[in-house]
């Protein structure tokens, strides 16, 4: 099966860029296809200083969609936006004020990968940080996903850098030395090819970055059980082991826990998989729900995006019924959660008007 290649390299125009993203491309653009993927063939898709989040968006959605081995291969820079103290890539039209509206938000490269199968999804990572970014990057962490969460089931390689000590835009060295060992035609395994990288990276970076390693699921893992039932078709086999995994965490770490939380997210998106649009609705809202009961923002990642994908399912329900009773609760939900897309309450409201005047 063909492998999918994303290349995005980015970093803002003008006084704000910390890195020369770009600059990598051509390095990589030598690199067969082949070699890139680590698979017989290879569709490579390339992303040189994007403009638009959204649009870099809809590229990362289709490359999660293709089948086959993905890799996803990022150079750029790291801020935080002021509201919400989240990391984000910045692009090229990306400055202080706007990171909310022009960056592109880390945790959807998590969201989008996150329905692939386990195991099948690496991303190498070459990245630098502005000083306050750093600081959040660097500080100790409870247990948990890591600063970067690209998502459990995926492999993660890569480094991030601190600031230019200097007046001046830095290279990406790791990522060249990660392309400079792939034009030899031969590709490593990620961990030789990672370690061979940041060899021969050391003298400059003189052991400041944040190294980067994240492997892929290891056999036994239930999230590939789960993917593998998903694979074959067996969506109820899928759903009452997601079901039993879920369980299992309420009772060892509490229902509203992040562990529960995530197999309701699994069940979710399972649902959605078998085409049960409604139960998957459902699903979704609870999630949302749990967080917030739990005293989470209303603007909090996880909670616009479990309201956002509730709303997106409530429009594929087919049944009048199904759909008014479902559309009551995500219009009190749409109340608290509002989302990034404007008008997202009206159109509930609209829906459900539509909704009133069908058997």
């Amino acid at each position: 099966m063909p492998g999918t290649v994303l290349l995005l390299a980015a970093s803002p125009l003008g006084r704000g860029r910390l890195v020369d993203a770009a600059s990598v491309l051509p390095v990589l653009a030598a690199v067969p296809p082949a070699v890139l993927s680590g698979s017989d063939t290879a569709n490579v898709v390339e992303l040189a200083d994007p403009l638009e989040p959204q649009a870099v968006l809809t590229r990362l959605r289709a490359a999660a969609a293709a089948p086959g081995p993905l890799t996803v291969y990022v150079t750029g820079q790291l801020h935080l936006d002021r509201r919400q103290r989240l990391p984000h890539l910045a692009l090229a039209r990306t400055t202080a004020s706007t990171m909310r509206y022009t960056a592109l938000p880390w945790h959807w490269f998590r969201d989008e990968l996150r329905l692939r199968p386990a195991g099948a999804t690496t991303l190498i990572l070459d990245l630098h940080a502005d000083a306050e970014t750093w600081q959040t990057l660097c500080a100790p962490r409870p247990a948990g996903p890591p600063p970067l969460d690209c998502g459990r089931d995926n492999a993660v390689y890569g480094r991030v850098a601190p600031p230019p000590s200097r007046r001046g835009v830095a290279a990406p060295a790791y990522m060249k030395a990660v392309a400079t060992i792939l034009r030899s035609g031969w590709r490593p395994p990620e961990e030789d090819l990672h370690q061979q990288a940041l060899a021969r990276i050391a003298p400059e970076s003189a052991g400041t970055d944040l190294v980067l390693v994240q492997r892929g699921p290891v056999p036994g893992d239930p999230h590939a059980a789960v993917t593998a039932a998903v694979r074959s078709g067996r969506y109820e086999d899928a759903d009452a082991l997601a079901a039993r995994l879920e369980q299992a965490a309420s009772l060892a770490h509490g229902p509203a826990s992040e562990e529960a939380l995530h197999w309701t997210e699994v069940r979710a998106d399972l649902a959605m998989l078998a085409g049960d649009a409604a139960r998957s609705c459902g699903a979704w809202m609870v999630v949302a729900a749990a967080r917030l009961a739990a005293g989470q923002a209303p603007d909090a990642p996880p909670v616009e995006a479990a309201v956002d994908r509730a709303h997106h399912q409530w429009g594929r329900v087919g049944d009048p019924v199904r759909a008014r009773e479902l559309g009551a609760a995500l219009a009190e939900l749409r109340g608290r959660v509002p989302g990034r897309r404007e008008g997202a309450l009206d159109h509930v409201h609209r829906q459900l008007r539509q909704l009133q005047t069908q058997g």
